[in-house]
């Protein structure tokens, strides 16, 4: 399997980096870090993951967009009032925590949370694209140091 994957290189990297940023579990950092010491363009292996990883949790939020209404009233059963309440406070102070949507897992539920109290797209990209890329960029620094 590794071997599909390292031959299909920046692909296969941007394909799991967007199934490791939904609900599926799955990580992508050990194949960036495969992928890094079979030689492949550090900027480019860069781009991918990152991109992968973002489009993958705005596929979250977007869940969390369309969902929510579903989610919040029938699968968690919480109340008008205490939703209301909740999207005051993460609207002012809890988008911030989207630049840790990389961490693994509580960065999946911060997007899709992020999608129910309904981030704004450009905030919630801007946010998630920082914390994703500074995870990645230092995965590249770390393996470029030691190879």
């Amino acid at each position: 399997m590794l071997e599909f994957l390292v031959a299909h290189g920046y692909l296969s990297l941007f394909v799991v980096s967007f199934l490791a940023a939904t609900v599926v579990p799955l990580g992508s950092e050990w194949l960036l870090v495969a992928l890094l010491t079979e030689g492949l363009h550090p900027g480019l292996l860069l781009a991918s993951a990152t991109t992968g990883n973002v489009l993958g949790a705005l596929t979250t939020w977007a869940i969390g967009v369309w969902g929510g209404p579903f989610l919040m009233e029938r699968v968690l059963r919480i109340d008008p009032r205490a939703q209301a309440r909740a999207r005051s406070v993460y609207r002012r102070w809890g988008s911030w925590s989207l630049l840790l949507s990389w961490v693994p897992v509580i960065g999946d539920p911060l997007c899709l949370v992020g999608g129910l109290f309904r981030i704004p797209f450009f905030r919630f990209t801007f946010l998630v694209l920082i914390g994703k890329l500074g995870r990645y960029a230092f995965i590249v620094a770390m393996v470029n140091a030691v190879v």
